[in-house]
């Protein structure tokens, strides 16, 4: 089973930039997609953003434009980018495993914190 550990998070200014990193266990180069995620309180987990094993990346609306996603192979790692941030992106914010039919394929890790206020 992979392990993913999520880091980088923390409270910020609105308008200020975090960068998120995910660690994965073992290697990801043949997972389909790997995603970020987050949960606010009150609300259900959404996807914000994925990249696929070819590079190609998706945001939701809410976040397009501010949040860049990359992977890095060879490290196993998945980061997010988070630019211009508001207080509506604070949120635990996970990450996850994806089948090309966007069907999360791994366990979900604690998360990080990211906490917009000013």
């Amino acid at each position: 089973q992979v392990q993913l550990v999520e880091s980088g998070g923390g409270s910020v200014q609105p308008g200020g930039s975090l960068r998120l990193s995910c660690a994965a266990s073992r290697s990801i180069f043949g997972i389909y997609a790997m995603g970020w995620y987050r949960q606010a309180p009150g609300k259900e987990r959404e996807l914000v953003a994925h990249i696929t094993s070819f590079r190609s990346t998706s945001y939701a609306d809410s976040v397009k434009g501010r949040f860049t996603i990359s992977r890095d192979n060879a490290k196993n790692t998945v980061d997010l980018e988070m630019n211009s941030l508001k207080p509506e992106d604070t949120a635990v914010y996970y990450c996850n495993m994806l089948t090309r039919s966007m069907q999360v394929l791994g366990s979900w890790g604690q998360g990080t914190q990211v906490t917009v206020s000013s």
